[in-house]
Order: structure tokens, then sequence, then C-alpha cells
């Protein structure tokens, strides 16, 4: 029987701590803090979110229980609730974004051989937004609409291995298009995205930037055909075409060609007309890289159902951007354990056995292997058993 570490210490094996610290110095985290430093904070928030925990008092409660493991991973003061309020309501969030930013980073570099299903060379990243609601008498620094408050996560995702590359937390009421004057194009990638990224200025500061780009065209926009290229019907492709726009903003503000694909979707029979500047990949290909977008989707349903960022434990825009900061910081911190000790369960059954064992004695590598793990689905629920050697 393994009488070693307990899980949630050995998980944190894989959290960069000299990288950590930095960040708290960089904000000047710990200055005057006399009990729960940032390390701290961080843990505690990182236990509510591996074990479902939909409070603060709930979190702090179960800490309290396992008050005799606490030092195992690091926390040395005793948790109290209103410390812990305090400490999100007022330390720095960008120390718990950057930090992300960290993890991110390294978690890329893990998945970067993964197959997402196409043969492709390019780096491919799909776009998108997701808005969270608010209370409006809570919240009301997030005021998006009269009747209720939100906030929305903008978030560009690495297709393979489904890593976040880049997470912005704007206020609800921003347009999804404006999230491109803050991204830095990265040559040779691909850039997929819905129409709601269609500006022809912001497009082509990615196609100066060297990078593709693949969106769905709007009904009301209007393109001039130049020619059209041979198609195979057998594929779905209806026509490829190379335009120009004929709007004349449009055309001042993207001068240059781009590529026209109508595409029908066999199993749904809906037609599709998508807008790209490349020129090289095969036309059904382009339609292939679209339906990958939907990766991003499963993303957002996944960490609102997984992750806690629908309930939030304090009020404050801080508090918010503290709490989301820290459950991406624990989803991506799961996924470089998962590589990195080559775990073949889905990241949604490791998180449910994390959620059941984080302070018990078990070594995660030996309990997650296939001989002695097994996952039996049935409606509604999971059921995890561990067998003894």
């Amino acid at each position: 029987m393994y009488e070693g570490r307990i899980v949630f210490s050995q998980l944190l094996d894989f959290l960069p701590r000299k990288s950590f610290r930095t960040c708290v110095s960089r904000y000047n985290g710990n200055y005057r803090i006399r009990s729960l430093t940032c390390y701290e904070q961080f843990l505690c928030m990182a236990f509510a979110q591996l074990t479902y925990r939909d409070s603060l008092r709930d979190t702090v409660l179960c800490l309290r229980a396992m008050q005799n493991k606490l030092h195992h991973v690091g926390i040395q003061s005793k948790v109290a609730r209103s410390t812990l309020a305090d400490a999100n309501e007022k330390r720095d969030w960008r120390i718990y974004c950057d930090f992300a930013q960290v993890l991110i980073e390294q978690a890329r570099k893990l998945y970067a051989d993964d197959d997402f299903g196409l043969q492709l060379d390019e780096t491919v990243y799909a776009l998108d937004a997701s808005t969270i609601d608010l209370c409006r008498s809570l919240f009301p620094w997030a005021r998006f609409r009269s009747t209720k408050s939100g906030i929305k996560v903008h978030t560009l995702l690495d297709l393979r291995g489904n890593i976040p590359s880049f997470v912005s937390i704007t206020d609800a009421k921003m347009h999804d298009v404006n999230i491109l004057d803050e991204l830095y194009p990265e040559p040779g990638s691909i850039y997929v995205m819905d129409r709601a990224y269609l500006d022809f200025e912001r497009l082509h500061r990615l196609h100066r930037g060297l990078a593709f780009f693949i969106l769905r065209a709007k009904r009301n926009t209007k393109l001039r055909r130049l020619y059209s290229s041979s198609v195979e019907k057998s594929t779905g492709v209806i026509y490829d075409q190379t335009v120009r726009p004929t709007n004349m903003n449009s055309a001042n503000a993207y001068p240059d060609k781009l590529r026209r694909i109508r595409y029908r979707d066999r199993e749904t029979g809906k037609q599709l007309t998508f807008l790209t500047n490349h020129f090289e990949l095969e036309a059904h290909t382009v339609a292939d890289l679209y339906k990958c977008r939907w990766q991003v989707e499963l993303f957002f349903k996944w960490i609102k159902q997984h992750l806690r960022i629908k309930k939030f434990f304090g009020i404050s825009e801080t508090a918010v951007k503290t709490q989301i900061w820290i459950a991406i910081s624990a989803y991506v911190l799961v996924a470089i354990m998962k590589k990195r000790l080559k775990l073949e369960q889905s990241l949604y059954t490791i998180l449910q056995f994390l959620s059941i064992t984080i302070f018990e004695k078990t070594l995660i590598s030996w309990a997650l292997t296939e001989n002695n793990y097994t996952a039996k689905f049935t409606t509604g629920h999971i059921q995890l058993k561990l067998f003894d050697s």
C-alpha cells in the first residue's frame, strides 16, 4: 500500500514555483502580508476548483477538516473565510493572469505534436468568446444590459491539445471583433473564426502579419468574383472563387485578393460560405478546419460545467478575475500533469479522480494506469473504481 505523499502534493510537483514567485514579486503581492500569502491563496482557490466547492464558506470548512494535512502542500496559515475573501478582493489579479500564461506556455510545448484530426504542419487556432451572466445588483461594475451584468471571456484555443494560448477577460459590452486588436499575428498560423470577426481592416492586419484566417462570410458581404477554380463536387464543395471586396470602404481596408468557398454540409444539408487568405489549402480542407472551430465551443461548455466560474466567491472585479485566472491555471496544470505522466484518461476523468482523492495518499501515475483504473459510464453520472494490484 502506498504510504507516500498526498495527491494534491503530487499535482503541485508540476507547478513552477519559481515562476510563481516571480509573478508575485512583479506586483508586490506579499507586501505587508501577515498571513495567507499569495501562494497559499492560490492553493486554496485551486482546491476549490479541483473539488468543485460552491462558496468560500464551503471551501474553508473543507480545508479546516483537513487541517493536519495542509502543511504537506504549503498552506501554513490557518485559513479563515474573511482572510481568503479579503485576499480575493484586494490582491492584484494580474499575478494569477501572468502565472496562467506561464503554465499555458509550458502546456503548449508539451502538446505541440498532438494530432487534432487534420494532417497540417501549421498551428491552428480557434478564436471565440463566451459571456458569463452576472447579477446586476451584485456586480454593477460589469453592467451589460438594463436587467443584468456580465463579463466576456475571449479565448484563442490551440487545437493541438485544446490549450488556450490567449485569454482576455472584458466587460460583456465589448464586441468580439475588437479582441483582434490585442492579438499579435503568428506568421504561418491559421486563425479560424466565426462571422462575428469579419472586419476587413483587422483581417488585413492578420494578412500583413503573414498569418492565415478562415471565417464565415455574412450574407450582406459584397464581393466581386475574379475567377473560379475547379472543384470536386463529391467533397461537398460547390464553388471555389477568387474575389475582391466591392464596397469602397471594404476595398480600401482589404486591397488584396480573397478566396471564397461555398460548401454544403452532407449531414445537415446546410450551405456555408467561407472567406480565407490561404490559397494553398484544398477547398474541402478549409471546410474541415472550420468544423474544428467547434472545439472552442466545447471548451467553453466544458469549463462552465467543470470549473467554478459560474458562481463567484467575491463581487469585485478583482475577485472575479482572480477566480477565473486561477480556474484556468488549475485546468492547464492538470493538462500538464496528464501529458508528463503520459495518462490516457481524459481531463474530465482525471478531474473526477482528483476531486475525491486530493488529500489521499495515492500514487497518481499508478492509480490512473489502465491496469488499475476503470471508468464505467452510466446515464447521468460516472462510477470510478480503483483496484488493488
